[in-house]
């Protein structure tokens, strides 16, 4: 499962390109991963952080292309588009280059794999960083031949010139002539050029995944691996008071139990015994429990009547006109990630020192909480990315890692796997936060929108490592870290307040983020952030003025976009759904198109959807589906395609199916039958995904574009389809039906 690697063996390797490592100490992180403040080097993408060139790629003496990236595959097809990147960048074969990702003994601290920033960040630093290099190499072979460099050119991994002149990178790096910081230029591949980059390209982590390989953390077997469980509190704030450990370490095949303070865990030769072993203790512990949960049947006043920091993050123009006024609520419940493998990581601790193998979205912020939780310095924790079988923002893969260190810490020498139980990872992994909105806007009679008023209610969606107190297993020892206090992500990208302000223009507009220090739940980074909830909010009221206004809801939207880029995906949408020659819809059926600019900076993407709905039961299918993306420069169609596809499924589940339930002292969708997700028979019958390519344009974030535009296209479907603007998410057959009455 992982390339054991150490910096002596690489320095070790005659010819090595890798010299030595420049990478940047911890620093405070947003949910981008970015550090804050104004470029330090004017350096493209994490290049600006780290901008030695040999942290970023590698040739050994045998011409072997290495390349390292601070970023984590987290399903999106990382490691395709940044080997793609790559090999387009020094012209060697796609197939000859080893992938490096995240881990904190050797690669870049680029911080999060979050907020769809990998190519942006990293991909743009591998992509300069490969170009240069190959200049460089081709600037050598110049000099040793005694050519002009012009006379040269480089492709599968050497570099050639007149009268069949051929040296390999091997034979160029012997020098060590890479040991340099990356320039603000690179001579970039022209996209007419491409042979790797923009092609379609099998993902290199599938075969693994398909055919029962060793593909995910869950899957690691280290020699002498122990099996271990961890004992949850039943709720939040719970005490263990007592436990009768010596019937269950009496049992045959239990290696050990572990407690510190309220923190409880067995340890065992085999997973089936430590899964017996768990339900024994888990059984004999008694708690002290307090009610403390809001009130799930009024969770939007609940929401609403908590302190809050008020901040008006937009105000343009002065509201006053006169005409139809549209105005609604928004809620949206708590979310869980809903991840298939539930959290799983295995660490080993011997010589002073603790590796852990995490499906962590930080291995750099995670390594600072658990050296803070184990009282280690940093460079004596090694967090080594893995992949995990399901991972959608901040779930409980960092939990579970500091669960496997603080075990293994008490059983030394021995690697110790930790996975959670379907019941623990749905009650304790931090939830995509409950939020508020609200939605006022007025439309004249001559169909202009002259107010528009947006506020929202939310938590922090960024409680992540590096504070221990992030940790449950830090929160429950003998000696406690302290909860940190809420993250409040600010302005242009945002936390509950993202894609909040309107990409139209409208001459009179002001939004207000209601930030809730509170966090009646525990709460944190859900795929998108409150982008969703703010779109599905924006997109409704835009079709509700629309309707008022008596207009076409996509040629309404085109009149107040003045982004050529946004115009183009939303033109692109209609003309592909055939928006203009819809047929009428039969009984039951609608029509729904909704439009995003993921945080207003990142890809563009626009969605139509066609529905029926079954009037006895208020059950969605969704006929059709077709959406339309600018994502800057392509790197893999498909795996666009795939992000987009996957986003819309998602999305449907979110706005259809998922709510965390909860009385006032415990979470109670514990399983998938009181958390349903969508099931085969509501995917949408057809997807259809235009890529609007830019060559040589910047790329765009593509992972978290589609999920606000398919939940605001789906609530208008349904909007069309029953005559009822529906506000309370999720949108469920039953309040659908309520709706439409008997």
């Amino acid at each position: 499962m992982s390339m054991v690697i150490s910096r002596r063996r690489v320095l070790a390797g005659a010819g090595s390109l890798l010299l030595s490592f420049s990478l940047v100490p911890a620093r405070a992180q947003t949910e981008t991963g970015k550090g804050g403040g104004p470029s330090k080097r004017g350096l493209p993408g994490s290049l600006d952080d780290t901008p030695r060139l040999d942290a970023w790629i590698r040739i050994d003496a045998s011409g072997a292309a290495t390349i390292l990236t601070g970023k984590a595959e987290l399903g999106q097809g990382l490691k395709t588009a940044l080997l793609q990147v790559a090999a387009e960048e020094l012209k060697v074969p796609f197939g000859s280059l080893t992938l490096i990702t995240a881990d904190t003994d050797l690669t870049a601290d680029e911080g999060y794999t979050a907020a769809s920033h990998s190519m942006q960040d990293s991909g743009t630093a591998i992509r300069n960083a490969a170009a240069q290099v190959r200049d460089i190499l081709i600037g050598e072979a110049a000099r040793r031949l005694g050519l002009s460099e012009a006379q040269l050119h480089a492709a599968g991994g050497a570099v050639l010139g007149p009268n069949g002149v051929k040296i390999g990178y091997g034979e160029l790096v012997r020098d060590q002539l890479l040991d340099v910081e990356a320039q603000p230029v690179s001579r970039l591949t022209p996209t007419a050029d491409f042979t790797i980059m923009n092609h379609p390209m099998p993902r290199v982590d599938i075969p693994a995944k398909v055919s029962g390989g060793e593909a995910y953390v869950q899957d690691m077997r280290l020699a002498g691996l122990l099996h271990a469980r961890v004992i949850r509190p039943p709720s939040y704030g719970a005490v263990l008071e007592r436990v009768d450990t010596g019937p269950v370490e009496a049992m045959p095949g239990v290696v050990r139990v572990v407690r510190n303070g309220s923190f409880l865990a067995v340890v065992a030769d085999e997973e089936w015994i430590a899964i017996q072993a768990m339900r024994r203790l888990a059984a004999a512990a008694v708690w002290t429990e307090s009610p403390s949960l809001p009130d799930e049947a009024n969770l939007a006043a609940a929401l609403t009547a908590l302190p809050s920091k008020d901040t008006v993050i937009f105000d343009q123009g002065q509201a006053g006109a006169a005409g139809t006024v549209v105005e609604g609520t928004f809620t949206r419940a708590y979310l869980a990630h809903g991840s298939i493998g539930p959290s799983c990581a295995v660490a080993e601790a011997r010589d002073g020192a603790v590796t852990i193998w995490t499906h962590t979205q930080g291995v750099f912020p995670l390594r600072q909480a658990i050296a803070g939780m184990l009282n280690l310095p940093p460079e004596k924790v090694r967090c080594i990315h893995a992949e995990g079988a399901g991972c959608y923002g901040h779930n409980g893969a960092d939990d579970v890692a500091a669960d496997a260190a603080l075990i293994a810490i008490a059983v030394l020498g021995r690697p110790i796997r930790v996975q959670w139980m379907r019941e623990q990872e749905h009650s304790w992994e931090p939830f995509g936060p409950g939020m508020v909105t609200l939605v006022r806007a007025t439309v004249d009679q001559a169909g202009d929108i002259v107010d528009w008023h947006h506020e929202v209610w939310s938590q922090s969606h960024m409680m992540r490592p590096g504070p221990p107190g992030t940790l449950l297993a830090a929160r429950d020892m003998t000696d406690p870290a302290a909860a940190p206090p809420p993250v409040e992500l600010a302005q242009p990208e945002g936390g509950g307040d993202r894609n909040a302000i309107p990409l139209y223009r409208f001459p009179n507009a002001k939004v207000v983020h209601h930030f809730l220090p509170e966090m009646p739940l525990r709460g944190s980074s859900m795929r998108s952030l409150g982008g969703y909830l703010n779109v599905v909010s924006i997109e409704s009221t835009m079709d509700d003025l629309a309707r008022a206004a008596g207009q076409d809801p996509i040629a309404f939207r085109l009149r107040w976009l003045d982004d050529d880029r946004a115009r183009a995906v939303i033109q692109e949408a209609a003309a592909r759904f055939d928006w203009s020659g819809r047929p009428k819809p039969a009984a039951g059926g609608g029509y729904g198109f909704a439009f995003a600019q993921y945080k207003n900076l990142e890809a563009y993407c626009a969605i139509a959807v066609e529905i029926a709905v079954e009037p006895e039961t208020g059950d969605v299918l969704i006929r059709r589906v077709t959406a339309a993306v600018d994502t800057g420069e392509v790197i893999n169609p498909d795996g666009v395609r795939n992000q987009i596809e996957g986003g819309i499924v998602q999305s449907t589940s979110w706005t259809l199916f998922e709510r965390v339930t909860f009385d006032r002292t415990r979470i109670t969708s514990v399983d998938w039958s009181a958390y349903p997700i969508l099931r085969f028979a509501s995917v949408p019958e057809r997807i259809d995904v235009a890529i609007l390519d830019q060559p040589g344009a910047p790329f765009l974030g593509v992972a978290e574009a589609a999920q606000g535009p398919m939940g605001a296209a789906l609530t208008n479907a349904i909007r069309d389809a029953t005559g009822h603007r529906l506000r309370d998410l999720p949108l469920t057959p039953a309040r659908i039906k309520a709706a439409i009455g008997p």
